[in-house]
């Protein structure tokens, strides 16, 4: 296996590794920061050899993460991340309203109330999507991002 066939082995192994554990209904301490270092070593290995995409997928994972364990900061920085990647990179589509819905979950968590306006336009989007299988993986993330009253 060569240096680029590796990092994409292991970029994509962890990345799956961690959205198991996140898919997981309850999970031990020590599952948490597993999941953790997961996510980020899946964008490590994306790092040398991934496109913006898959870039930004990373980064979204990340927050995701962050956003499940409720950590505000670094899962407002990775989102962060995100959106900035998607926004050089003119995606549009699934992953420019992934992107959205990354920073609506981090926002929420944090409390902060942009979380709505981040959220509406991951629904715009959404809406517009003509892949029916990208459309049901967006609005079920959507639908479990809890927007403050």
């Amino acid at each position: 296996m060569n240096s680029d066939e590796m990092h994409r082995h292991f970029a994509a192994k962890f990345f799956n590794d961690a959205w198991a554990l996140l898919k997981k209904a309850t999970r031990t301490p020590a599952e948490d920061d597993r999941m953790i270092h997961l996510a980020h070593a899946s964008r490590l290995h994306w790092g040398f050899i991934g496109s913006a995409q898959n870039l930004a997928v990373g980064e979204w994972q990340i927050a995701r993460v962050y956003s499940e364990l409720k950590r505000c900061e670094p899962a407002l920085y990775h989102a962060n991340r995100c959106v900035e990647i998607a926004e050089k990179n003119e995606f549009d589509g699934f992953f420019l309203a992934s992107a959205y819905e990354g920073m609506a979950r981090a926002t929420a968590i944090c409390g902060d109330p942009s979380a709505s306006g981040f959220f509406r336009k991951a629904q715009e989007i959404a809406a517009g999507l003509t892949d029916p299988e990208q459309k049901a993986i967006l609005q079920a993330d959507l639908s479990t991002i809890r927007l403050a009253s």
